[in-house]
């Protein structure tokens, strides 16, 4: 569905009015152009992010985006502040919540914590058994050996096949004043589909089994690097998961351990970290946090026949890799969240939109996606533009001139919208627009 310029100039949120001295379409022959919409994703709709702005005070008033995201229950949001009082965001949190309960689950019920064995059971703990909501009432039943239903933070259903969410919720979040998200403005929007929940024959649960070898977890969070600003929820996360396991009893009569560690948002780092914590006994990974990152290390952590349980890891090409059936995610597929976002941006009344991406595979996946979801719904392919630059190893923009050039480049287009795609560091591309002559409307 298609609106008017004159609904788009009278919607009641904030407006990117793009001005600048270029040979590019005369404003003057277009009065009903009022600007564009500025929009994020998962990996910058956070208020960390907004941290970045501080000498640009109310810059990002008005731009929203999509990220995974479920209503929280209240102790759950007190139990990660407790874990960290000083937590500004909730970005992933309930997301490596599960990946370590889900883990414990697994092993309890496939009374080992050897790596692979761990594994056959992961997908079998969300669909096919009894509902249970909370880590003790999970773990009494799987230690009695019932087939279970875990039902968490963020798994409102079930994994697929391949080890991923069948349906997520995402939300659609706002910044406002002070560049700090506006959480009274946020909105949900449940994706995916319940058909896609596994159908495959599920192993039978060990009843009361008992190890030698307690089970380990491996941090592998960026807590250096281009997405650092993501991990102190997901940290306080997983270390809330570790608590509640270890006051139920842990698995399989242990507690279980943490191991602290970075991937560094670099791929020389993560491999490092994992090599680290193999020779400590980790069986489950928790991380990494960059798409890429994941897609580069994973063949470390099969080598060593570690699971790999991401929190946050989205890209569509990890569906399909090739993982030895170690590898999971609690993390939905941006095949969801680009719909989720085309959403949002359709309601808007989007005609023309430019989308600016780093080269990571999360950031060039996630544009194709959206650009394929505008375009199902019936805007131009011509009218999609996608504009690229290149990020270092650690995540941080190779040449800040491209970002300018990228900005001179969007402003004569007149666009309805612009999509900015990336960590921490597009927070650049931002500025860059900004700097060309771009300005947030209140």
């Amino acid at each position: 569905m298609r609106f008017s310029r004159a609904v788009i100039a009278a919607a009641c949120v904030s407006l990117l009015t793009l001005s600048a001295c270029s040979s590019g379409p005369d404003d003057s022959q277009n009065p009903a152009y009022q600007g564009a919409y500025l929009y994020g994703t998962d990996g910058n709709m956070a208020n960390e992010f907004g941290a970045e702005f501080k000498e640009q005070p109310g810059l990002l008033n008005g731009m929203k985006g999509t990220l995974p995201l479920n209503e929280a229950e209240e102790a759950f949001l007190q139990g990660i502040k407790r874990i960290n009082p000083g937590l500004k965001d909730r970005l992933y949190a309930g997301e490596a919540y599960d990946a370590v309960v889900i883990s414990a689950l697994a092993a309890q019920q496939a009374g080992s914590t050897e790596p692979a064995k761990i594994a056959k059971y992961i997908n079998a703990v969300t669909v096919g058994g009894t509902i249970c909501r909370s880590v003790k009432q999970c773990l009494t039943l799987a230690k009695s050996g019932k087939p279970i239903s875990y039902r968490g933070m963020t798994v409102r259903y079930g994994f697929s096949e391949v080890g991923e969410p069948a349906t997520t919720s995402y939300g659609t979040v706002h910044f406002g004043d002070g560049n700090a998200l506006d959480n009274g403005k946020t909105e949900y929007l449940g994706t995916g589909n319940e058909r896609d929940v596994t159908g495959q024959k599920l192993p039978t649960p060990v009843k009361n089994g008992t190890t030698d070898k307690p089970l380990t977890f491996g941090g592998l969070l960026p807590k250096t690097g281009a997405l650092a600003y993501t991990t102190p929820p997901m940290d306080a996360g997983a270390k809330l998961a570790i608590e509640e396991i270890n006051a139920a009893g842990g698995v399989l009569g242990k507690p279980v351990k943490w191991i602290e560690g970075d991937d560094g948002t670099s791929v020389p780092k993560a491999k490092a970290t994992i090599e680290s914590h193999h020779a400590a006994g980790v069986q489950v990974l928790i991380g990494p946090g960059a798409s890429g990152v994941a897609l580069a290390t994973l063949p470390d952590a099969i080598k060593y026949g570690m699971v790999m349980f991401s929190p946050c890891n989205t890209s569509p090409d990890l569906t399909g890799f090739d993982d030895k059936g170690l590898y999971f995610r609690t993390a939905p597929s941006d095949l969801l969240q680009a719909r989720a976002l085309a959403d949002v941006m359709l309601r808007d009344g989007l005609q023309r939109v430019a989308i600016v991406t780093h080269s990571d595979n999360y950031g060039k996946k996630l544009a194709e996606g959206v650009t394929k979801e505008l375009v199902k719904a019936g805007v131009s392919e011509v009218d999609v533009q996608t504009y690229i630059y290149e990020i270092t190893d650690d995540g941080s923009v190779k040449d800040q001139a491209e970002l300018a050039k990228i900005a001179n480049q969007i402003l004569p287009t007149n666009p309805d919208g612009v999509l900015v795609i990336g960590y921490s560091e597009s927070a650049g591309a931002i500025k860059a627009l900004a700097a060309a002559g771009a300005k947030i409307r209140h």
